[in-house]
């Protein structure tokens, strides 16, 4: 009989200021932690000081620091800016550092100023749980008159356009507000960033343009890749979350054909992918299972949550085991490759619902305990029955 090989439960965690503690995770069944030093500046150095402490709380608490999430790509890196080489050196040390307390797998995106982004935090389900909400119509309220992005208008679908002003007509100015800080709020590292902040950085990303940026995180991969060979590091970029282009800012890691891109642009091992089934299952045109399978050699870090989309493109984080991601022939081809591997490939249940006593607690959004322990229960509940089936 075959070895049976599973998949490394982790559990992203903020730091000591998160609202889920270590021991909160530990009972959840992980037995991994993803995490980042979100107190650094971003494109700082990482103090190894501050890796180092770090990584004893985390294995204090019996858990093992697997998966950097993320090293941020400063904004000078992704323009390739006048500042790119100082950048670029504060990564490269920053990854040394890690590499050096034993860190070496990094989760990245290369998403032009927003790191996410939802019109609405708190959609209430049937049951009475709260998700995470992309709604078209909104972006466009956002967009053509929040933002005032020149010719936004032309982005949109006339019945589309048409639709978002009649509704800004119904918002009141606290829900104006409202919808700008949901949206606002996916700008990483930014504690009150401005709609004039925004405009600006749209600005030169359409200079950019599709090809510009692509060929911007080519420089960037092709600068680490002897450090990242060097010192073993696994580099996974995370796809577009939502998987497609918004507010005119251009998308270069949300289809098939994007990451064989990436990975043939820079064919070395360390250059991998971070596959996230939310962030690609938003895009109708994705077929999940035919991504893996074209990339499946180079995923070194895999999140797993669903989505529910509507005939429009709106879409809801479902409960994991639900929505249009089939997660059940995304995770025998997760388990497939898993068995190939010396090392098993971390996993960790990525966003859940806010639900029971966590709809009483300030929480990150999509981050409360009780819903990701749910998913990664259902998750390593499917494990197990298609690894139990394995012959």
């Amino acid at each position: 009989m075959m070895e049976r090989k599973f998949l490394q439960q982790a559990w992203r965690w903020y730091g000591p200021n998160d609202p889920v503690s270590l021991q909160d995770i530990k009972q959840a069944g992980a037995t991994a932690i993803v995490s980042a030093l979100h107190h650094i500046a971003h494109g700082d150095v990482w103090p190894l000081e501050d890796i180092l402490e770090r990584k004893r709380q985390i294995e204090q608490a019996g858990l093992d620091w697997s998966v950097v999430e993320s090293v941020t790509i400063h904004e000078a890196i992704k323009t390739r800016s006048d500042e790119v080489d100082y950048y670029l050196d504060n990564y490269k040390q920053t990854l040394k550092n890690l590499a050096s307390c034993g860190i070496t797998t990094v989760c990245y995106n290369f998403m032009p100023v927003l790191d996410w982004t939802r019109t609405q935090l708190d959609l209430e389900m049937e049951d009475g749980s709260k998700a995470l909400y992309f709604d078209w119509v909104d972006l466009a309220v956002f967009d053509i008159y929040i933002l005032q992005r020149p010719d936004a208008s032309m982005s949109y679908a006339p019945s589309l356009v048409e639709q978002a002003r009649t509704r800004y007509n119904t918002y009141t100015e606290d829900h104006k507000v409202f919808l700008q800080g949901n949206v606002l709020m996916g700008i990483p590292g930014e504690k009150d960033p401005s709609l004039d902040d925004l405009r600006r950085s749209i600005e030169i990303y359409d200079k950019i343009g599709f090809d510009g940026l692509r060929e911007n995180l080519v420089y960037f991969l092709t600068e680490i890749a002897d450090v990242c060979e060097e010192l073993g590091i696994k580099m996974t970029i995370h796809p577009d979350d939502p998987p497609y282009p918004i507010l005119g800012l251009p998308r270069i890691a949300s289809t098939i054909n994007d990451f064989q891109f990436i990975i043939n642009s820079v064919n070395k091992p360390f250059n991998g992918i971070c596959f996230c089934t939310g962030s690609l299952g938003a895009g109708p045109d994705n077929d999940l299972v035919e991504i893996f399978k074209s990339v499946a050699s180079r995923v070194n870090f895999i999140h797993l949550r669903n989505v529910q989309r509507d005939e429009i493109g709106n879409f809801f984080e479902a409960n994991h085991l639900e929505g249009n991601v089939d997660m059940y022939a995304v995770m025998k081809e997760v388990i497939a490759e898993n068995q190939q591997r010396k090392e098993p490939i971390p996993f960790r249940p990525d966003h859940g619902h806010q639900m029971l006593d966590d709809l009483k607690k300030v929480t990150n959004p999509g981050y409360s305990a009780i819903g990701r322990l749910r998913g990664l229960a259902e998750l390593r509940g499917l494990e197990l029955g298609i690894v139990r089936n394995l012959s």
